[in-house]
């Protein structure tokens, strides 16, 4: 279910609401007194009710366990180690989130993902199946980048629908503006290169959604320089008259309101217990050396 929060400029939540997160069962499974800890942790909590916890005791937990990242990691552990983790001594080793630790580039700023989809098109008809052993994996590799940039595309263009239904619906007239332009800049982006301070701002926004809608990355995966990158869209803006310093202040203020929205992925086992949670680490950068 799309989400909408009255007033925000920056469209797009990873669940039906702010902080609603996915549990991820393929990284790490849940188990029920996983869930009841989290359900009931004094700070930071997790709510989940008797339906879903219903369905992990019945589907998720049954199709996942043993199969998951972290369940096969366990698997190969020695009895010591295992001892020690129950116990307390340490309690994570990345386990329970997807591997990376990375930071974008600018280049996610220059294109959208129809040129990307070109890109891959090219990428697909050089393979060298008679030459190249990899040749069938970097197909399916490729596929799938394909599948996922028409995805986040497909995501925009609900979102776009989205807006204009409640424009539509909209009495307040400035906000009703708002709105129409929001639905149009999710015409322009992610599936084109952004041109505007505002385009830059959601086309960001909808590729960060879809890393972690997709995988736990929890510190995994970090917008880099994003002072560097959004500069060239403020300065072009603000010297052409189109955005004014106040207007800029606003739009950012709802960007920052949007990571604020996503905590760290819950937790599992001892580190459930020991962990009150926090924002998922992806932190932006906004000083040091170009």
């Amino acid at each position: 279910r799309l989400c909408y929060n009255p007033g925000e400029l920056i469209i797009g939540e990873r669940g039906p609401s702010p902080k609603a997160v996915p549990t991820y069962p393929e990284i790490t499974v849940h188990s029920l007194e996983d869930l009841e800890t989290l359900h009931n942790r004094s700070k930071v909590s997790y709510k989940s009710d008797e339906a879903m916890r219903r369905v992990y005791a019945e589907e998720i937990i049954p199709f996942w366990q043993g199969s998951s990242n972290r369940d096969k990691i366990f698997a190969n552990l020695d009895e010591d180690w295992l001892a020690a983790y129950e116990a307390g001594i340490f309690t994570e080793f990345q386990e329970q989130r997807a591997p990376g630790h990375t930071v974008l580039g600018n280049k996610m700023f220059q294109k959208g993902f129809l040129d990307l989809k070109k890109e891959i098109s090219r990428s697909i008809q050089s393979l060298d199946y008679y030459h190249d052993p990899e040749a069938y994996s970097k197909h399916e590799e490729l596929k799938a980048m394909e599948v996922a940039a028409d995805s986040i595309m497909l995501y925009a263009q609900r979102n776009h629908d989205f807006l204009i239904d409640l424009a539509n619906h909209e009495t307040e007239e400035d906000r009703k503006i708002e709105l129409m332009e929001m639905a149009q800049i999710c015409k322009q982006v992610p599936a084109h290169a952004p041109t505007t301070f505002h385009e830059a701002l959601q086309h960001y926004w909808f590729i960060h959604l879809g890393v972690i809608s997709e995988v736990n990355p929890w510190d995994s995966f970090n917008p880099g320089r994003l002072d560097q990158h959004l500069y060239p869209f403020y300065v072009r803006e603000t010297t052409a008259g189109t955005l004014t310093v106040d207007r800029a202040k606003e739009l950012l203020s709802s960007f920052w309101i949007k990571f604020n929205n996503h905590p760290a992925p819950p937790k599992i086992g001892i580190t459930a217990k020991e962990s009150s949670t926090y924002t998922d680490f992806a932190l932006i950068n906004l000083g040091g050396v170009k």
